[in-house]
């Protein structure tokens, strides 16, 4: 019965707020379009807002979960329509809190102790207050400020209602709406899914925060607070409070004499290093969750917030979207073309002349204008789109970069217009392709497989073997075959005694690079 009054919710909020307008393809005669006409009355004002407005309004007033679901929507650039995009990228995460005696009560259940066996202090009142958690701000027995995270209690029933309706809905535009399956509104719920789950278990944000900060011990660049991980459980968390500076708090920033220009360009170089260096970046890079430390005035340095959401690329991706982007910067069309192909995100029959002639239209608009016109986040963007023509398949990883990459992007232009993102992101990329390709990082590569390769290589023959018979080769073939396969497992398992000695070699090599000379 629950369920059907929060259906109900919904298809009135959807009436009120006259989102049938944006059922593209839906033939006005239908009865889904005449269920979504009735006459329950439009939101004030209603009639004077903008498809995309109404859309949001309509997803706050549904509550929080469906503001993390049109958070979610506003990053899917390559399915939204852009004037929606961008009026669900204003959706806000504060919401009212629920009450922090019930907050306390929680985290002495989850930590089997009472308060003041855990903690000199805890304020009742909330820090800070989000859809899915919100934050109380307490002192260890040991003296350390800390920060208290807790799930919102009853938020995993609402999460599973809300989830088994969105994909009820998915399902029914996929199948029942002309052109409803272009929008893949089943694999945005599934994406959706994901992310919230995650977000549920703060252990995984844990685990996802001490990641970070091991990848940048000791950075001047980037600092992540410390997670205290006896007082940690699946719905609390608990870590080091910082007091930094709000990176959208501009005026305070100048106050406090941080070297703005410089603030900007490390944002960049500190999404290059997460992406291409530990292919592991903070896919939620909003400023709610980015700070600025007052002790690096010069050098600034940026504190991060909220790692419940990590992107991260294969090697295969990485390389070929560093060599993507360094053919956009050379305005190298083909190569691009040919990359798309190489890499498996077009098909492999794709025409590689009609590809470079689309990119070629695509970007040289752009190139027309000055450097400091241009936006790599939006550049990227329009690439992918331009993909979606020819069959590229979407890639959530790839996703989840462009969306991190336009915040960036734009945290960086609203810190310092004249952000030259390109001349930022070039040496970097230039660097990392040659560091790559480097003979030094060559031979760490072989040493690191040498053993997996040597380990394996006696199965090979036998693996060759197998594939020739399925293949049907005639059987005096395979007599021969096999008599020479016996002579090459022999000889690989001579390899094999040798590859101390070979492993030997490859340090004895690598440390003749290392050493200074």
């Amino acid at each position: 019965m629950q369920q059907y009054r929060r259906l109900f919710t919904i298809y009135h909020t959807a009436v009120r707020y006259r989102l049938g307008e944006l059922l593209v393809g839906v033939p006005h005669t239908s009865a889904l379009r005449a269920l979504l006409a009735l006459p329950f009355g439009s939101v004030e004002g209603g009639s004077g807002l903008s498809r995309g407005k109404r859309l949001r309004l309509a997803l706050e007033s549904l509550g929080p979960i469906f503001v993390k679901f049109g958070q979610l929507l506003s990053t899917r650039r390559d399915l939204v329509p852009i004037d929606i995009a961008d009026e669900l990228a204003m959706l806000q995460e504060q919401v009212a809190p629920f009450s922090g005696e019930l907050a306390l009560q929680l985290v002495e259940k989850a930590l089997g102790k009472p308060l003041a066996e855990l903690f000199l202090q805890v304020d009742p009142v909330p820090l800070a207050s989000a859809s899915v958690a919100q934050v109380h701000t307490a002192r260890l027995l040991t003296g350390e400020d800390v920060v208290i995270k807790v799930i919102r209690p009853g938020i995993d029933r609402i999460i599973d209602d809300d989830l088994v309706l969105l994909h009820g809905i998915a399902a029914l535009v996929d199948s029942r709406i002309e052109g409803g399956k272009r929008l893949r509104l089943r694999e945005v719920v599934r994406d959706y899914e994901h992310v919230i789950l995650d977000e549920l278990n703060l252990l995984s944000e844990a685990a996802n925060t001490s990641q970070l900060s091991r990848n940048f011990k000791d950075s001047p660049q980037l600092y992540v607070p410390k997670v205290y991980w006896d007082y940690c459980r699946r719905n609390v968390l608990v870590m080091e409070r910082i007091y930094g500076i709000p990176v959208s708090q501009l005026d305070e920033l100048r106050a406090a004499g941080i070297n703005i220009k410089k603030l900007a360009e490390t944002g960049v170089q500190i999404f290059f290093t997460q992406v291409f260096r530990h292919s592991f970046f903070h896919a939620d890079m909003h400023p709610g969750n980015v700070y600025v430390s007052r002790e690096h005035r010069e050098n600034p340095q940026y504190i991060a917030l909220d790692c419940a959401i990590i992107g991260s690329l294969s090697k295969a991706d990485q390389q070929y979207l560093a060599r993507n982007l360094l053919a956009i910067f050379k305005q190298d069309y083909r190569r691009v073309a040919e990359l798309h192909v190489e890499s498996g995100w077009v098909p492999s029959d794709t025409p590689i002349h009609a590809f470079e002639s689309t990119m070629r239209t695509v970007c040289e608009p752009i190139f027309q204008k000055p450097i400091g016109e241009i936006s790599f986040g939006q550049l990227l963007l329009q690439l992918f789109h331009t993909a979606a023509r020819f069959n590229m398949e979407v890639q959530p990883s790839l996703v989840l970069l462009q969306k991190t990459l336009l915040n960036v992007e734009g945290l960086g232009k609203q810190l310092y217009p004249e952000l030259d993102l390109w001349k930022t992101a070039l040496p970097f990329l230039e660097d990392w392709q040659k560091q790559r390709l480097s003979p030094l990082a060559n031979l760490r590569n072989i040493g690191e497989r040498m053993p997996e390769w040597i380990e394996q290589a006696p199965d090979v023959p036998e693996l060759v073997l197998q594939a020739l018979r399925q293949a049907g080769h005639p059987a005096d073939k395979l007599t021969g075959l096999e008599r020479q396969v016996g002579l090459l497992q022999r000889e690989l398992l001579q390899l094999r005694r040798w590859r101390n000695g070979v492993l030997l070699a490859l340090t004895i090599v690598a440390l003749y690079f290392l050493l200074p000379g």
